[in-house]
Order: structure tokens, then C-alpha cells, then sequence
């Protein structure tokens, strides 16, 4: 896993109630995953006030790019500081994991590999990786069930799952401070994604037309990303992307910590 520069905004002040408002008014609920870390929190530590989130989106919603995590390991930080509660690392990351398998990982963020169901992280040296474009499709997963990533893995076979080798390959090369060649990059879903998302194929297609190699899928999608040998690559992809094709595409960095 690998946190970029591309982010929402989360601003959090002082109030008598948890209240949360967004510039998504879709988001704008109890359901919210920023919501319900405040909510956790707040029980977990027997808090009597509250506290107002204000959410300005810029990750796009549902799209496999960790957004609703990272709103609400943004709140579990930033709660911890407004009301002055002192919970160390471990403690945030134990009350993360009951939220959703990416927010561990997004407390913190830089370069790491997420075991189990995302709960238990494995940190690692940066990557060298620098720029990349990611490119969210408007698709939409075809799963009998609301949740996308549980439908992807219904269509997953035992042919579909590797036995960790890429994982250790690449690993071994991080720590050792070489560089992360595309090929080394590996999602399982990339093998039913044009089944589980349809239309995803053209995209994917106009993607690598412009040049982008080993694309993957980012997350349970619909998102799709590829490295991108230098920066003015990636920005004549991504404005190809926007301006052709009139697709949702950034060119964004990978950051640390």
C-alpha cells in the first residue's frame, strides 16, 4: 500500500455534539466512516463533548482509492489532539481496525504491506515511486450484493490468487532501496475487472493507448493507475485523459509521512 497526494480536506472544531456536514451532501450522514470514528472515539474514551467534521471531497467516492478511510483515520488523529485524549498509535490503530481494513494504514500512511484484512500493518522503507496517474472511471460493479469488494471476491477463483511471491520480491527490493519496476505490481482483481465493471475495457484501453504500462486496479476499483516513468509523461497521459477522452484523471506523487 502506498499513500499519494491526493487528499481530502477535514476540519474539525469544538461543539457540544458530533455533527458532520460535507460538500457531498450524499455523504452527509451517521454513515459517513468520519462519523462513526468520531462516534467510536468518543465512546472508547468516555468523552462528554463533541466535535463538528467538515468534509471538502477531492478523492473521488466509492472508487477504491481509500477516501472514506482516510477521512476517518484523519478524524481518529485529529479528535485525539482537539480533545486532548493522549491515545498513543497502537491504541488509534486498534480502534482503526474496527472501522474499515484501509484506516490502520491511512493513520499514518507512507509505504507499508497490510496483512489480514487490512488490520495489521508491515511498514516499510519509502518506495521509490514518484509519479503515477490514476484514472476513475464513471462504472459502476455489476455484484449481486451493495458491496463491490465483496462481489469482486465472489468472482475470484483459487486461479486468480498467487502465493505471495510478487509480495516478497517486491518487498525484498524496497528494503533494499531499489526501485519498484511495474511488473512487480500485481492485483488480483485485475483478472475479472472488465467482468465486474462494465465499460472499465474501453477505459483501460483508451488508458494504454496513451501509453501507460501495467495498469492495474487500484483497490476493488473502479479505479486504475499505472507509474509513470517521469513526470512530463504522466502529465501529457492525464491531460490526454481530461481533455480528449474527457475522463476523471490525476497525476499525483506518492508521499511519506
Amino acid at each position: 500500500m502506498q499513500t499519494i497526494d491526493l487528499h481530502d480536506t477535514v476540519r474539525l472544531t469544538p461543539a457540544d455534539d458530533i455533527t458532520l456536514t460535507c460538500d457531498d451532501p450524499n455523504l452527509q450522514s451517521p454513515n459517513n466512516l468520519a462519523y462513526k470514528a468520531a462516534q467510536l472515539l468518543q465512546q472508547e474514551c468516555g468523552y462528554n463533548g463533541g466535535a463538528h467534521i467538515a468534509i471538502e471531497k477531492a478523492i473521488p467516492v466509492s472508487a477504491g482509492l481509500g477516501g472514506g478511510s482516510s477521512d476517518a483515520a484523519a478524524t481518529l488523529r485529529g479528535l485525539n489532539d482537539l480533545w486532548q485524549l493522549g491515545m498513543t498509535h497502537t491504541q488509534l490503530e486498534t480502534l482503526a481496525a474496527q472501522l474499515g481494513s484501509d484506516v490502520p494504514f491511512l493513520l499514518q500512511g507512507g509505504t507499508a504491506i497490510a496483512l489480514g484484512r487490512g488490520e495489521r500493518i508491515r511498514r516499510l522503507p519509502p518506495a521509490d515511486v514518484e509519479w503515477l496517474v490514476v484514472l476513475t472511471p464513471d462504472v459502476r460493479h455489476t455484484g449481486e450484493v451493495p458491496s463491490k469488494t465483496a462481489a469482486l471476491y465472489r468472482m475470484l477463483t483459487p486461479s486468480n490468487h498467487t502465493r505471495g511471491f510478487l509480495t516478497r520480491k517486491l518487498e525484498a527490493r524496497i528494503r533494499g532501496g531499489g526501485d519498484v519496476p511495474a511488473q512487480f505490481l500485481f492485483n488480483a482483481f485485475d483478472d475479472v475487472a472488465f467482468d465486474a465493471y462494465p465499460g472499465l475495457e474501453q477505459c483501460w484501453n483508451a488508458f494504454a493507448e496513451l501509453g501507460a504500462r501495467e495498469i492495474h486496479l487500484s483497490g476493488s476499483g473502479p479505479s486504475i493507475y499505472a507509474l509513470m516513468p517521469r513526470r512530463e509523461v504522466g502529465t501529457a497521459i492525464h491531460l490526454l485523459l481530461r481533455h480528449k477522452h474527457g475522463m476523471n484523471a490525476h497525476l499525483v506523487s506518492a508521499i511519506q509521512p
